[in-house]
């Protein structure tokens, strides 16, 4: 979990009734993020829409490497465990043409 400064720290009855002044003191940078919680719980993150962008590019190739390395280790499954389309459906008693 990522550290939060006590005034970024917010409940959710006090940022329903401060929301402006929460949001514009992330749209400024006078706070990194805001961070809400409800019955003491943290439950989400406020960031300014340009540091979310750079998260989702950051974050984007992270996951196009985790499906090469899945499509990379099912590749190197024998084909004799391959299971073909007639097979399967025989197996689980599936009517193609139900599909």
């Amino acid at each position: 979990m990522a550290a939060s400064r006590r005034d970024e720290i917010i409940s959710a009855t006090d940022l329903a009734r401060n929301l402006s002044t929460a949001l514009h003191s992330v749209i400024t940078y006078a706070k990194e993020k805001i961070t809400l919680f409800t019955n003491n719980k943290l439950e989400a993150v406020i960031i300014d829409i340009e540091e979310y962008e750079r998260l989702k590019e950051a974050y984007d190739p992270i996951e196009h490497m985790e499906i090469a390395k899945l499509v990379e280790a099912r590749s190197k499954i024998p084909k004799e465990k391959y299971v073909n389309l007639e097979e399967a459906t025989q197996t689980f008693g599936i009517d193609i043409d139900e599909l």
